[in-house]
């Protein structure tokens, strides 16, 4: 689920914060519960446990169906979020000018991949899934969502600063989960990242999301099948590399030839000798919960 600090998300900050409400969630995390069964365990009666139910039903943290029982249809409700991530608004050296370049996902220059792999755009699937050779169809410049399971994708753009402007940050953002068939939200993979022909580290993605439907994702594509990924944000300055906020590497700007290459290159890899191969998701911005390509952001100072 992913919140920023506008007024929509302000039901779920108001459902969060209460004791009783978070217990509720750590017991529902367990399995599902009838109010009964809440009421006993937390020691409050029936009616306070309803309204905390509800309230966690507006935040759509919770649902409640009806599942057969001793004595016929029963209410249970159950966790159906797993992971919740607080956008909050770019304020990142404002003293800097800056250029961006928008790369769409399927506008690699090179790849490999291993099933389960595919692609496809807003509107269908590309060729067929879990078959390599669709990565090379010419409609693939038109993907919204590219997966593979081992592999790499390989992306690269021209540098668009003049020789007066000095590259202080590089700033490469994406929207990314593992990839399993269909989903799993529990699903480590261990992702590699290289600019400019460079390993500057890896990361190890969680999983494969599909708790809730991702907010910019088709309907035509399926509720079990992968929905938005984890938006992250590789940042590459005099001071090394770091992937939101924690260093990967302590490669700089100079090391990677960042300010004099005509050519910027990025590759996100699933390594062969990974210790989790879970595979790699690349959202476009008609996919997930982005409204977001794969971005590239110079910040620079006139020399």
């Amino acid at each position: 689920m992913l919140l920023d600090i506008s007024h929509d998300s302000k039901k779920v900050y108001a459902a969060l914060a209460s004791d009783t409400r978070l217990e509720m969630i750590r017991l529902l995390s367990q399995k599902a519960r009838n109010i009964k069964e809440l009421s006993e365990i937390l020691g409050i009666s029936n009616a306070i446990v309803t309204r905390h139910i509800q309230q966690l039903e507006k935040a759509r943290l919770i649902r409640t169906e009806k599942i057969p029982g001793k004595s016929g249809l029963q209410k249970v409700s159950k966790l159906i979020v797993d992971n919740i991530q607080i956008e909050f608004p770019a304020k990142i050296y404002p003293d800097y000018k800056s250029k961006q370049v928008e790369l769409p996902v399927g506008h690699y220059t090179d790849y490999f991949a291993t099933p389960t792999c595919g692609l496809a755009t807003e509107n269908k699937i590309i060729g067929f899934v879990d078959e390599p050779k669709y990565f090379m169809d010419p409609e693939r410049v038109q993907a919204q969502i590219v997966w593979f399971t081992q592999g790499f994708l390989e992306y690269k753009i021209s540098n668009p600063l003049n020789k007066n402007e000095v590259l202080k940050l590089l700033e490469i953002s994406f929207e990314i989960s593992s990839e399993f068939p269909y989903s799993n939200n529990v699903w480590p993979s261990d992702i590699t990242f290289y600019v400019n022909n460079r390993q500057i580290g890896t990361w190890t993605c969680p999983g494969n999301f599909s708790d809730i439907r991702g907010k910019r994702t088709p309907e035509w594509w399926d509720d079990a099948n992968s929905q938005y990924g984890l938006f992250k944000t590789i940042r590459i300055s005099e001071h090394g590399c770091h992937f939101d906020g924690e260093l990967l590497s302590k490669l700089t700007i100079e090391d990677l030839a960042l300010q004099t290459e005509d050519i910027v290159t990025l590759r996100i890899s699933v390594e062969e000798d990974a210790k989790h191969i879970g595979g790699a998701t690349i959202f476009g911005k008609e996919f997930g919960n982005h409204d977001r390509d794969i971005d590239f952001k110079f910040y620079y100072i006139e020399g």
